[in-house]
């Protein structure tokens, strides 16, 4: 066969092997991966076969496959392949989960209707030039490249779109305290911090900790940021918690697992965190074709053993053998009640945290219902791609792990950009907070909102999402444990 159709054959293998639900596929000869050739680019080829897999399973609950989007979609819902040579950053975002950004450092959200709205800046970037020129969540922008925004919603989401794909821009606008301001910035490469925020409110009598958090970048960049935040809440002495996650779209497990560690109380060492359960065939050992993707370090270099080069099949893929247990870490020691605010955009490593503490401390959620990921991958290396195949589901202590369908919150409240975050009148803090302090959510009813001078009744304001944010939608396992031989 040619390359392409070698590379078809390879994703189709795989997936019988490695895939979840690998029960549902049919014959390499029933499937004929090489009959892929209608589209106009290879890797759109590619991309329609890997779709056509993972439609296959079908979740009983649903009636639905597992993976399903919509019924326009031609995308699977979290298994995806990308080219190693042009990373893809709709998948990636502007900021790595390595915690380094190449952008300006800042998202916007439009707030009203098509010929009646503002734009806010929906969050900063830690470290970007956005940051360090003074910008933050909740600024109004009235200018981008010297046009005045306000009267066509269309046409200046595709101008402001355009505009964060050049190397700089100039914006005006105002802070919440009405100060304008102009800022010219340039794109460069900064490191950022995961966390966008933290702080402590003390209201009836109680110390309530905060924390806003955009990813779970790796260790290196997210364990310095995580224990500084923890640090302040044990000397705060405080026994409740507020995590937003609501633009966290996951990364890595042991990055969440660390968190879930620093929130967790010491009587639950040694106890069960959560299971990461493959698919039969990679539980058997029986899944050969792993053979052929050499095992790596965290810095891409190949792994022995006894003078061996390890492969992904010498990996234990046994439930025991991914059986994370819990090991506290830091001084905040008595949290019991911890409240997580969620929107579509919480998904993954952020669910898994969530997931795992509800067995074991009282968990409430306020927001939007969450994406629905309990599923994770590594890589599998296919030519000049990177495939993510949906490798393996998480379960917490008591078996829990079917939340395909996201988290349904205890309160629903919508994202309110017109405040930063900590903001104790932001409609979802204000809610988890009510909850922590008084037991009860709060309705969230806001006030009219101003826009260019007019009133606008709430329930005819539209919050649509503009310029580059991060898509990512993961959990990441880069901790290979070796089978005992």
């Amino acid at each position: 066969g040619s390359r392409a159709e070698l590379t078809k054959d390879s994703i189709f293998l795989y997936a019988r092997e490695v895939y979840l639900w690998n029960d549902a596929l049919p014959t390499y000869q029933a499937f004929n991966p090489r009959r892929y050739t209608e589209s106009g680019t290879e890797i759109d080829n590619y991309n329609r076969e890997l779709f056509d897999i993972t439609q296959l399973k079908i979740n009983p609950q649903t009636g639905r496959p597992y993976e399903f989007v919509s019924s326009t979609a031609n995308y699977a819902k979290y298994s995806y392949l990308t080219d190693e040579e042009s990373d893809d950053p709709a998948r990636s975002g502007e900021v790595s989960l390595e915690g380094v950004g190449t952008d300006f450092g800042f998202t916007l959200t439009g707030v009203g209707s098509e010929s009646l709205y503002q734009i806010f800046i929906r969050y900063v970037n830690p470290g970007s030039p956005a940051a360090n020129l003074g910008m933050s969540r909740g600024d109004v922008l009235t200018q981008v490249n010297g046009r005045q925004l306000g009267s066509n919603f269309t046409a200046d989401a595709n101008f402001i779109n355009s505009a964060f794909d050049q190397q700089s821009i100039s914006v005006s606008g105002r802070k919440s305290n009405g100060a304008t301001f102009t800022r010219t910035l340039s794109k460069t490469t900064y490191t950022s911090s995961p966390v966008f925020k933290d702080t402590v409110i003390t209201r009836a009598g109680k110390s309530i900790g905060y924390m806003a958090l955009a990813r779970f970048s790796n260790l290196s960049n997210a364990e310095p940021a995580l224990n500084e935040a923890f640090s302040g809440f044990a000397s705060a002495n405080i026994t409740d918690l507020v995590v937003d996650l609501r633009y966290n779209g996951g990364g890595y497990v042991a990055t969440a697992e660390h968190l879930i560690n620093l929130i967790a109380q010491p009587r639950l060492n040694g106890t069960t965190m959560f299971v990461e359960h493959f698919n039969k065939t990679m539980q058997d050992g029986q899944a050969t074709i792993l053979k052929n993707q050499p095992l790596l370090d965290e810095n891409g270099r190949q792994r022995f053993a006894n003078g061996r080069a390890l492969t992904y099949f010498d990996v234990d893929y046994s439930v025991s053998g991914n059986t994370y247990e819990f090991l506290k870490r830091g001084a905040v020691n008595s949290v019991t009640n911890v409240v997580f605010i969620v929107t579509g955009n919480t998904a993954s490593a952020s669910e898994l945290v969530i997931n795992s503490l509800r067995p074991h401390i009282n968990v409430k959620i306020v927001g939007e219902q969450s994406y629905g990921k309990p599923v994770g991958f590594f890589p599998i290396n296919i030519d000049v791609y990177d495939v993510y195949y949906s490798l393996f589901q998480s379960r917490n202590s008591a078996g829990e792990g079917d939340y395909f369908a996201g988290f349904t919150p205890d309160a629903n409240t919508a994202d309110d950009v017109t405040r930063d975050f900590g903001d104790p009148l932001e409609a979802s803090f204000a809610s988890a907070l009510s909850y922590l302090t008084a037991g009860t959510f709060i309705a969230h009813t806001p006030a009219p909102i101003k826009i260019m001078g007019k009133a606008v009744n709430p329930s005819l304001v539209e919050f649509r999402d503009m310029g580059r944010g991060t898509d990512f939608k993961g959990m990441i396992e880069n901790r290979m444990k070796i089978k005992q031989k």
